[in-house]
């Protein structure tokens, strides 16, 4: 029998490969399976189970004529491979697939919401995005949000109607691998001997864009007075500084070399993680929050703010605290009770390990989208 064909499509092909890899592992078991991106190698497709790819130029800015270009170079390949169902991540992607899958006469168009650029825009620009966003909801036929409290947020804000669009399981686009985020001693006191933190410090970390969205310039206060108080904890940074944010560690006046460290990037977050105690995200937007998970995975307790998206991803009281978005003092407040209580930070990173476990373990994750697809396209 003829297996069914699905087309994934992304901007950048390192966006199958972090989050799509194992759930296109799967599925080719049961279906043909190809990529479309703005590929450039072979490497850039290297280790997925694909049964082809096409390159196309998705280019993330916006660009009419590239876009458009990009659209009718989707939609005939569409055409000639005569896909059961193309999948498209990510804004731009989205937009693209679904012009180019309407044009191409795809049967079922399917979308997922991962987070929104526009949530902490202002006047015309968060308008012109929010627009683009409900092109995709109003071309595609199935819409998957990541994550139940963004599915809500997205509903209030009159981008999906009520009742066309669909959260897998508990939400997340990837879930954790397990195997990798792993709790271990070894590990732990390896890598915390590599960042030269000092015995008796309780590490809290961030692991993500240095950016506003982020929290960072709530967190960096917070934690400075922090540090005025006790010299005990320790702060350490990991990702890209997007802005600049490193020229601006100076102001801090209780910041130095034996509480705080600003990494860089790093390949190993399932490694470099372990050297933490707590796990601090006050973000202002978040698609799902797969860095807590991850945190979470590996026993940490977490400290999250009460932006939509990332609620999904913590229990607060159960497996951590919460602040306000762009609130230090409560930020400042929920680091300090973690600091001053071991207790409670074993108890909450046991429950959330758990919770991941149970919910969020890629395994899990994956099954829930094999289910939908053999809904799809059993017909």
């Amino acid at each position: 029998m003829k297996k069914k064909k699905i087309c994934f499509v992304v901007a950048i092909p390192g966006t199958a490969q972090s989050f799509l890899k194992d759930h296109i592992a799967a599925l080719s078991e049961e279906y043909d399976v190809y990529l479309a991106a703005n590929i450039t190698s072979e490497n850039d497709v290297a280790g997925l189970n694909i049964n082809g790819y096409h390159s196309c130029p998705i280019n993330r800015k916006i660009s009419i004529n590239s876009d458009l270009k990009a659209v009718n170079e989707l939609a005939s390949y569409f055409k000639k491979e005569k896909f059961d169902a193309v999948h498209s991540v990510t804004p731009k992607a989205g937009l693209v697939t679904a012009l180019a899958g309407k044009l191409g006469g795809i049967k079922h168009r399917v979308h997922i919401f991962t987070g929104q650029v526009w949530a902490t825009k202002t006047g015309l620009f968060r308008s012109m995005l929010k627009m683009l966003d409900r092109l995709i909801v109003a071309l595609d036929t199935d819409i998957l949000v990541d994550g139940k409290s963004q599915q809500s947020f997205l509903i209030s804000e009159k981008v999906i109607p009520v009742g066309k669009s669909v959260v897998l399981g508990d939400g997340s686009i990837s879930g954790v691998n397990t195997e990798r985020f792993n709790p271990s001693e070894e590990i732990r006191n390896n890598r915390r001997k590599e960042l030269n933190i000092p015995d008796g410090k309780t590490v809290f970390v961030l692991m993500g864009r240095l950016n506003h969205d982020k929290g960072l310039y709530e967190l960096l206060p917070a934690f400075d007075r922090l540090a005025a108080e006790r010299d005990d904890v320790f702060l350490l940074l990991f990702g890209s500084d997007e802005e600049n944010v490193a020229s601006r560690f100076h102001e801090f006046k209780h910041l130095n070399k034996d509480n705080f460290l600003y990494y860089g990037i790093t390949s190993e977050p399932h490694n470099m993680l372990q050297a933490a105690d707590i796990f601090v995200l006050p973000t202002y937007r978040e698609g799902f929050g797969s860095s807590v998970i991850e945190a979470a995975c590996l026993g940490l307790p977490t400290i999250t703010s009460d932006a939509y998206g990332v609620l999904d991803a913590s229990v607060a009281g159960e497996t951590g605290l919460q602040c306000k978005v762009g609130d230090v003092e409560s930020l400042y407040v929920a680091m300090k009770t973690l600091a001053e209580d071991k207790e409670m930070r074993t108890r909450m990173g046991e429950a959330g390990r758990k919770r991941v476990l149970e919910k969020f373990a890629g395994d899990v994750v994956v099954k829930h989208w094999i289910d939908f697809y053999r809904d799809l396209l059993q017909s």
